[in-house]
């Protein structure tokens, strides 16, 4: 087995030195980010970098459009992506408010209800892949 390449600078490797946030290399070699595009791959990136060690973060929508540099209606546009995806869930502050807690969800985890809705359990079955009986022979 070959040894990995030596960086340019090997003794400028990063080592953190306080929290740091990290993503899944599934995003990448699964496509997630190509089927995100730039906005939404920033936006899950900023709400990386900010999460705490359970994912969470609490960065308002204005905030985010500050901080990429990008504006509101790209964000809302990424941030509904996300949720539908389920890749992030929104907890909001009080019901009708569009900001309060976001978490980046695991990517292995894929039947989450989407932030706001519950699943039914024929919802829920089907997203594990259990089909409920073909009852239309029944007479």
């Amino acid at each position: 087995m070959k040894p990995p390449p030596t960086p340019p600078f090997p003794d400028l490797v990063r080592r953190p030195s306080a929290p740091f946030g990290w993503l899944e290399a599934h995003l990448l070699h699964d496509r997630w980010l190509a089927r995100l595009g730039p906005d939404g791959t920033a936006v899950l990136l900023l709400l990386a970098l900010a999460a705490d060690r359970r994912g969470a973060s609490f960065f308002s929508r204005p905030r985010m459009a500050d901080a990429l540099g990008i504006d509101r209606d790209r964000i809302d546009r990424a941030l509904d992506q996300l949720i539908e995806l389920q890749l992030v869930a929104l907890r909001p502050w009080r019901p009708g408010t569009p900001d309060g807690v976001w978490q980046i969800l695991p990517l292995e985890k894929q039947c989450y209800p989407r932030a706001g809705r519950t699943l039914s359990a024929a919802e829920l079955l089907r997203s594990l892949g259990i089909v409920p009986p073909d009852n239309s022979a029944r007479g």
